[in-house]
């Protein structure tokens, strides 16, 4: 508004024009009318006594205009500290903590794990203590032992002490561990920007796999031009997203005497399996071959249950076998985009979909994971895939040759990582995979974080399992010495243990423990340049995500708790290593889906990739359904210890001017602090 002023001004227009300056807010608002002083006709614009005086209040309509805008910013900022203030002391107040979370986590072992962080968070305030006592009496960090011993005093000798035993016992041993963690820090960077140059090059040439033919998709092809698909859709209590996912699959383009679907019911819950039935039982009147097929004791989880149904007499007839987890809903075509790319490959064992996201922006939460996802799929899956034929089965969205499992043993219960145990053991046999990043399936992200942090649980735990059980055999196979290489030191011991490993020891434990052992240093570059370009590179396949590059820095640091504990559980066989809890649905679909449903099956009640637009009407009109919803928030004590951890070791940096430390504890501090009172997510019954 004001540079339209000052150019009337320019142009000579004379002060007769009366000046409205009107600001609004959604608690206030100004309106003021001034009349300008009559200028004489031919003096110049803005001259004279009118002219200054005009041009006085329009600066101060402008700075009142400024200050406003401040005034509103600052009511926003306080109103958000309010509300995330409200949401702690509500925590806080309803007392539910992670000692009584659901089964997924060893309690002998997170007793023994929170103790040890609550010894150490207790000897980080009496040493803080100490250092602040020892700063006021003028013994700064650059102050000699023998000067200090020179001084009078109990306190003085027993500081001395203290400097004497950190020098020769504490500083040593924590220089040597972070040095040690340091290195492995710089391998795995190493290791993450080799992959991104490989990504960049797969880019640059075009690198893709191709289907030698892509087969027949006119509609009048006979079944015969058709292999034939068995679709299977393991499901257990997931009474959100069954509809979701049985309509989606009974929708895909592919002849229906080609191919049948199996969905695989473990559910527990006598309703939520009489209605997956009577799903399944509609489709079948509607001429789909689909079976359905129930396990009333669930051995082995989901490697039992996709086990059992491989039993079946009639798996002979079939060629290739598809799995979609229950929230997942592939695009009609997915089968005619991804069987074609086995013909003249006799040697490909699994064609692998990447995964997109239905609620990707529904919260901080989901933003986070849709980078480490995104990073997961476009780096790591499509390079691995493109020069070694190699990588991890995704346990969904995959398209599997049946002889290629028979020929690796079958499904085992022996891990809860049954997806990464069957890639392994069909690697070691020579089969090889295939990777589509243009081909995506949607599915649901975790938008708890007490969903998230059981997946995690079971994902990291999992593969160390996998790693103990499978190390004799990768070093009995046949496959060549450099992919017995990769397949013990970088996709096992690099990826899966050493990340979290050092991710935790080196930000969680050493880094604190330095502000309080200075003899013992830790760079700076280590501390904030090389995380920062690593989450720069982590970020890149999801170039809308930059905005929230600090916060998946500082949440990666956060979740490393959670991924060492994993680690630890899997590695040394802990109780916790063979829980399965399944990840809580909650059954959003994209709008896409729902109009391409509507459009497509008006005349019929019938559920595609979506739930039916009838449904969600009565849903958006019942508000008693809604409102019987409830948000359970836990607190986590780990993450709350940790958080007090940092920032009683922030404030110790301080002291020493340590000014990039100071700042990435207390950022790193506040982010333990959001998790541990559960405000990144939320959890709903």
């Amino acid at each position: 508004m004001a540079p339209s002023w000052w150019g009337r001004e320019a142009r000579g227009n004379g002060g007769g024009t009366p000046v409205v300056v009107k600001m609004e807010n959604p608690n206030w608002s100004i309106s003021e009318v001034a009349a300008a002083e009559e200028v004489a006709p031919g003096s110049p614009a803005g001259g004279g006594k009118a002219g200054r005086g005009k041009n006085a209040r329009q600066i101060t309509w402008v700075l009142l205009l400024k200050a406003h805008r401040a005034a509103g910013r600052l009511t926003g900022a306080a109103s958000a500290a309010l509300a995330v203030a409200a949401a702690a002391r509500r925590r806080v107040a309803a007392g539910r903590t992670d000692t009584d979370a659901a089964p997924g986590e060893s309690t002998a072992l997170r007793a023994r794990f929170y103790g040890c962080i609550r010894v150490f968070l207790v000897l980080s305030l009496l040493l803080l203590a100490v250092e602040v006592a020892a700063y006021l009496q003028g013994w700064h960090l650059e102050m000699e032992l023998p000067r200090l011993l020179a001084v009078d005093g109990l306190f003085a000798a027993a500081y001395a002490g203290w400097m004497r035993a950190r020098l020769e016992y504490l500083a040593p041993p924590l220089q040597f561990l972070t040095n040690a963690c340091v290195v492995l820090f710089l391998i795995q960077s190493i290791d993450r920007l080799v992959l991104c140059l490989g990504c960049f090059w797969i880019r640059l040439k075009g690198i893709k796999p191709v289907p030698q033919a892509a087969g027949k998709e006119d509609v009048e092809a006979g079944a015969d031009d058709f292999p034939m698909v068995l679709v299977q859709i393991p499901m257990c209590n997931e009474r959100e997203v069954y509809q979701q996912s049985i309509g989606a699959v009974c929708s895909l383009d592919w002849p229906k005497s080609n191919f049948l679907v199996q969905v695989l019911d473990d559910s527990d819950d006598a309703t939520t399996s009489a209605l997956i039935k009577e799903e399944v039982e509609k489709w079948q009147r509607e001429g789909v071959r689909i079976i359905y097929r129930h396990r009333v004791i669930r051995d082995g989880y989901k490697a039992g249950n996709l086990k059992s149904a491989m039993n079946c007499s009639y798996v002979k007839d079939y060629e290739f076998v598809v799995i979609f987890d229950a929230d997942f809903q592939p695009q009609p075509d997915f089968l005619k985009r991804t069987v074609p790319h086995f013909k003249g490959k006799d040697d490909v064992g699994l064609v692998q979909a990447r995964w997109s996201f239905v609620n990707k922006d529904e919260n901080l939460l989901t933003r986070l994971q849709n980078i480490n996802l995104c990073f997961h799929f476009e780096v790591e899956q499509q390079v691995n895939g493109a020069f070694l034929n190699f990588f991890g089965f995704n346990g969904t969205a995959g398209v599997w040759r049946i002889k290629a499992l028979e020929d690796s043993g079958g499904w085992m219960e022996r891990t809860t990582v049954e997806d990464m145990d069957i890639a392994v053991r069909a690697h070691l046999k020579g089969w090889k995979f295939l990777f589509l990043n243009d081909v995506e399936c949607q599915c649901e992200l975790p938008e708890s974080y007490e969903a998230y942090r059981k997946q995690q649980h079971r994902w990291h735990s999992g593969p160390m399992q996998l790693f103990r059980l499978c190390f004799v055999d990768i070093i009995k196979s046949k496959i060549g010495f450099w992919k017995k290489c990769n397949l013990i030191f970088l996709f096992f011991l690099l990826r899966k243990l050493i990340l979290p490993f050092y991710s935790f020891t080196l930000f969680c434990v050493i880094l604190p423990m330095t502000m309080f052992v200075p003899e013992a240093e830790l760079p700076a570059w280590v501390v904030c340049y090389i995380p920062a370009t690593m989450s720069i590179l982590n970020i890149l396949p999801a170039p809308k995500s930059f905005p929230f590059i600090v916060p998946y820095l500082l949440f990666e640091n956060t979740m490393s708790v959670t991924k060492f504990n994993a680690m630890i559980s899997g590695l040394f066989q802990l109780g916790s290593a063979y829980e399965w809890v399944v990840t809580k649905k909650s059954g959003r679909s994209s709008e896409g889906d729902l109009v391409a449903l509507v459009e497509k099956h008006s005349k019929q009640q019938r559920v595609g990739s979506a739930p039916n637009l009838d449904a969600l009407t009565k849903e958006e009109s019942n508000p008693k359904k809604d409102s019987k919803k409830k948000k359970h928030n836990r607190i986590y004590r780990k993450e709350l210890l940790l958080s007090f951890l940092l920032l009683t070791a922030a404030a110790r940096s301080m002291l020493s001017a340590q000014g990039i430390h100071f700042y990435f504890l207390l950022f790193q501090g506040v982010s333990f602090l959001v998790v541990g009172l559960d405000l990144i997510g939320e959890q709903v019954e």
